[in-house]
């Protein structure tokens, strides 16, 4: 079982960048494939983007690509998500969430409370 807890949510305006943290209890977090979701107001969650448990692997919703990196540190049991050129639309809470399957595969059983995220024009 792992516990995740957000941060680095915040107000920026459109263009601007900010970075969220994923921090994970347990000595297990490197058996875990870490993604980020995200819900607007009005909206269904989305997938955001994805990393599996050795951090070689990603996968990214298609409006995010080459703007958003995923990343982990398993020595310091983080996750992080460094968003680029943000846009109004991506506003939104940014969820953590943690799986025991594979990177396309299983279902995120663990997740955190979410952090928001406010880009203005």
């Amino acid at each position: 079982q792992v516990h995740v807890v957000e941060s680095g949510g915040g107000l920026v305006q459109a263009g601007g960048s900010l970075r969220l943290s994923c921090a994970a209890s347990g000595r297990t977090f490197s058996s875990y494939v870490i993604g980020w979701f995200r819900q607007a107001p009005g909206k269904e969650r989305e997938f955001v983007a994805a990393i599996d448990r050795s951090g070689d692997n990603t996968k990214y919703l298609d409006s995010v690509k080459g703007r958003f990196t995923i990343s982990r540190d398993n020595a310091k049991n983080t996750g992080y998500l460094q968003m680029n050129g943000l846009k109004v639309d991506d506003t939104a809470v940014y969820y953590c969430a943690a799986k025991a399957g594979l990177l396309l595969i299983g279902t995120y059983a663990y997740w955190g409370q979410g952090t928001q995220v406010t880009v203005s024009s």
